[in-house]
């Protein structure tokens, strides 16, 4: 992992076009955008310093940076295909050897995290460089069920969170990118989500997970459920389509992570309420049979007849059902043996049944670092599956 300081702490006299980093930030408050720059000028020396925003007041409270000028975007909650356009857009016109993008709530990463960052990019020379997040034990689940394990089993990354709202990118990654979102900008779609880990995986880029300590993460303007899962999922599913031939090869997969037993005592510290998952699961046991028998082969509507039978601490759901699971919602998204949007609303009592499920298992049996591992192992061997279905489907029909 990257933590050296990418430039000396002697300011050097002038910046030239290797040197200087360009941070693209979101949207922020007065007081975070001059905590956020306070930290970036402590990390980068200031004449290295491209900032890019929107803030035209950051001229005046700051006038020791270089403050370039970013166009006006619609505030989010994470990067958007618009937010990689512009990044490069500026990077090129301003000489800018590497680039930072940093989300709304920002000022909550600490001066190290924002230094590990940068240090990824500008001085260990990787193309992509990733947050690795401390968070609380029962955050970002949607994160843990699906996106991590999906990534790590189909794009052999190991990074954690792979929809960051921070990262860093070499000018090539930068251009990658926003070459893939400008599609989406040119359909106007300037707040599609776009998956950088998967793109530089596909280009033989070079990633880093760096450890960017504690965070505050930026919430959707809808944070409801049923509106993020769709959104997030879907997207990942089309990224997937979209790079079929990339991730059939077999690759080597990353060593296993190393766990965070701390964080198990957390959890059972604060226990939750499983019931209402529970009883959202039954509810759509019952209603969802068309529609999950559209999906799902016999196996794994069977497995999901077997859990509608448990009841409170003895839910269980294997990790093989889910990835399975998963993997069966991916191959009907290509196919589109649904409509999208009621295949994606499917999901969701399922999504909820996995995280009844985690809780469990998290609090009684290992802690839940230990049973996200698990289940992101349990898609990587489980992968031949989903690429027998993707190549033959007609083969696994009842």
């Amino acid at each position: 992992m990257a933590t050296a300081n990418p430039l000396p702490d002697a300011a050097s006299p002038t910046a030239t076009p290797d040197t200087r980093l360009l941070v693209l930030l979101a949207s922020l408050p007065q007081e975070q955008l001059t905590s956020v720059l306070g930290k970036l000028a402590a990390c980068v020396a200031p004449e290295n310093l491209l900032i890019a925003t929107s803030d035209e007041t950051v001229k005046t409270v700051r006038p020791d940076l270089h403050i370039v000028t970013a166009a006006t975007t619609k505030s989010t909650w994470t990067i958007t295909a618009a937010d990689y356009v512009s990044a490069f857009q500026l990077a090129q016109e301003n000489h800018a050897h590497a680039v930072l993008l940093l989300g709304p709530e920002c000022d909550s990463l600490s001066e190290r995290g924002l230094r590990n960052l940068a240090s990824a990019i500008m001085a260990d020379g990787s193309d992509l460089a990733m947050p690795l997040y401390d968070l609380p034990p029962r955050a970002g689940l949607v994160n843990s069920a699906i996106l991590y394990p999906l990534s790590r089993a189909l794009f052999a990354s190991a990074v954690r969170f792979p929809l960051a709202v921070d990262l860093g990118m070499s000018m090539r990654m930068a251009e990658r990118i926003s070459m893939a979102a400008q599609r989406f900008t040119n359909l106007n779609q300037p707040t599609a989500i776009l998956w950088p880990v998967n793109e530089a995986s596909a280009a033989g880029f070079t990633i880093s997970e760096v450890e960017a300590g504690a965070r505050i993460l930026p919430q959707p303007s809808e944070p409801d459920l049923n509106t993020v899962l769709p959104l997030v999922a879907g997207s990942l599913f089309a990224d997937i389509e979209a790079k079929a031939a990339f991730w059939q090869r077999a690759r080597q997969m990353p060593l296993e992570r190393n766990h965070q037993p701390a964080l198990a005592a957390s959890a059972a510290d604060n226990p939750t309420d499983i019931a209402p998952m529970l009883q959202a699961f039954r509810v759509a046991y019952t209603n969802l049979q068309e529609i999950w028998s559209l999906v799902l082969p016999p196996n794994s509507l069977l497995g999901l007849k077997r859990l509608s039978l448990m009841d409170g601490t003895a839910f269980r759901m294997p990790e093989s059902l889910w990835a399975r699971i998963v993997f069966d919602f991916v191959l009907a998204y290509r196919l589109r043996t649904i409509n999208r949007g009621h295949l994606l609303g499917a999901l969701i009592p399922l999504y909820l049944a996995w995280v009844a499920s985690h809780i469990n298992v998290s609090a009684t049996e290992t802690g839940p670092d230990h049973h996200i591992e698990a289940v992101a192992a349990a898609f990587a061997t489980e992968k031949p599956y989903l690429v027998a279905r993707w190549r033959w489907p007609d083969r696994f029909n009842p």
